[in-house]
């Protein structure tokens, strides 16, 4: 059974648009070429893992939480422009990426900073700026479960 953490970061990923299944397009992005016989299915489980995890789902609270208060105006200046310009100098929102990823080993950081430098997928919709929605932090954490989820598989298969 699900407990009230896990279930807030599941409903709340989902209410700012983010899917099991946008996830899973993004791991199998990052391992396609090193696992042969991967599915979308053997991703969505290994994303599951990682969802499971209390680190991951106190990163997913958080961020989508500094994220909506940040749309609403409800941090004060200056780091409210900071967050709503997704600056790139400011690397917390990394930071709480970084937490999610170490999950499963160092292979996840390379796969993290990758996707991050890309964006494919889901992470390019997240990174518009014109919808009016902050994704500081959930394009990171969103990157990092996939990256994660890759690492997971990477060592369950030996690659």
């Amino acid at each position: 059974m699900m407990e009230r953490v896990e279930l807030a970061a599941r409903q709340w990923l989902k209410e700012r648009g983010v899917t099991i299944e946008d996830i899973a397009e993004l791991v199998l992005f990052l391992q396609k070429d090193y696992i042969r016989h991967l599915t979308k299915e053997m991703c969505e489980e290994n994303i599951e893992a990682v969802l499971s995890k209390r680190e991951v789902q106190n990163a997913i609270i958080t961020g989508i939480q500094l994220d909506r208060l940040t749309e609403k105006g409800l941090i004060d200046e200056p780091l409210l422009d900071i967050l709503k310009r997704d600056e790139g100098l400011y690397g917390i929102d990394e930071i709480i990426a970084f937490a999610v990823v170490n999950v499963y080993g160092s292979i996840g950081f390379t796969n993290y900073g990758y996707i991050d430098k890309i964006k494919p997928g889901i992470l390019e919709k997240l990174n518009d700026k014109s919808t009016g929605e902050c994704h500081t932090f959930l394009d990171d954490i969103v990157g990092a479960i996939a990256a994660a989820a890759s690492s997971r598989l990477a060592h369950s298969e030996g690659s």
